[in-house]
C-alpha cells in the first residue's frame, strides 16, 4: 500500500494500526492512522474510524471525542457510509453519539452482519450492545447480547478479544452482586492489554470488588480465572450469565 501498488476496500487500510494496539503500542497505532492518505472518502471515513478508536485506547479522550463527532455527521450525509460506520466502528458510535441514536444504528449494523453472515462485525456490535443495553437500557438483553460475542470469539479461537468482551462481564456482575463470579472473570479478562481501555469500568469493578471480598480473597479467585483455559473461561461465562439471566427473570415477575 505504501508503494501505491495496493488498495484496501473502503480505507480498512487504517485498521491495520489496530494490531499495535493488541502489544501495548498505542503510539505506532497513531502514526499509522495519520500517515494514511486519503485516497477516497470512504477510504477518509475508514481511516478516520480508526484514528477515532486509536485516539480513546491511547487515552485522548477528549481529541477521540472531536473527531468521533466530526466523522458521525460526515458518515450521516450518506446512508452507504452511515452502515459502514455502523458496522465497522460500534466503539464510535457508542462514544460519539447520543444513546438512542447509536443503539438504533448498532441495531442496524446489527441486521447487516446477521444477513451477510458476518460473525466478526456481529461479535463486536453485540459486545457494544451489551455496554449500552446495561448502563441504558436492559440488563437481560445486555446478557443475551454478550453471550453471541463471547460464543464468536471463542468459535473464532480469538481469545484476544475475549478479554476486552469479558470486563464488560465484569462491570454487570459485580452491579448485581455476583462479586465472586465477577473477581473469578476479572483474573482472565485483565490479561488483555485492551481489557482497561476498552473498558474503563472494569477498574472500577475491581476496585469494589477488593472492597467488599477483601484483598486476598480476591487475588484467589482472579488467580483462578487467570489460570483457567479458554475454552473454560468461555464455558463459565456462559455458565454465569445463564444464572444470573435466571434470577432476574425471577425478580422481574
Amino acid at each position: 500500500m505504501r508503494s501505491g501498488n495496493g488498495d484496501a476496500c473502503y480505507g480498512l487500510e487504517g485498521l491495520l494500526g489496530a494490531s499495535y494496539l493488541y502489544i501495548g503500542q498505542p503510539e505506532r497505532a497513531l502514526e499509522w492512522c495519520r500517515t494514511q492518505p486519503a485516497r477516497s472518502t470512504d477510504a477518509q471515513v475508514g481511516t478516520r474510524v480508526a484514528l477515532v478508536i486509536t485516539l480513546l485506547l491511547a487515552g485522548f479522550a477528549e481529541d477521540a471525542r472531536v473527531a468521533a463527532t466530526a466523522l458521525i455527521d460526515a458518515a450521516e450525509a450518506t446512508a452507504i457510509l452511515m452502515s459502514l460506520l455502523s458496522r465497522c466502528s460500534p466503539t464510535v458510535l457508542r462514544f460519539a453519539t447520543p444513546i438512542p441514536v447509536a443503539r438504533d444504528a448498532l441495531h442496524r449494523g446489527l441486521v447487516i452482519a446477521l444477513d451477510s453472515g458476518n460473525r466478526g462485525d456481529e461479535s463486536r456490535i453485540a459486545a457494544v450492545l451489551c455496554h449500552l443495553e446495561a448502563r441504558h437500557g436492559d440488563p437481560l438483553a445486555a446478557f443475551a447480547y454478550l453471550a453471541v460475542a463471547i460464543r464468536n470469539y471463542h468459535d473464532a479461537g480469538n481469545s484476544t478479544n475475549m478479554g476486552p468482551t469479558l470486563s464488560f462481564l465484569v462491570a454487570i456482575l459485580d452491579r448485581i452482586g455476583r462479586h465472586e463470579s465477577a473477581a473469578t472473570i476479572a483474573g482472565f479478562a485483565v490479561v488483555s492489554p485492551l481489557a482497561t481501555e476498552w473498558t474503563p469500568e472494569i477498574t472500577t469493578a475491581i476496585t469494589h470488588l477488593r472492597r467488599v471480598l477483601g484483598d486476598e480473597n480476591y487475588e484467589s479467585l482472579a488467580h483462578k480465572g487467570e489460570t483457567m483455559t479458554t475454552a473454560a473461561m468461555a464455558a463459565y461465562a456462559h455458565d454465569q450469565i445463564d444464572q444470573a439471566r435466571t434470577e432476574l427473570t425471577a425478580v422481574s415477575k
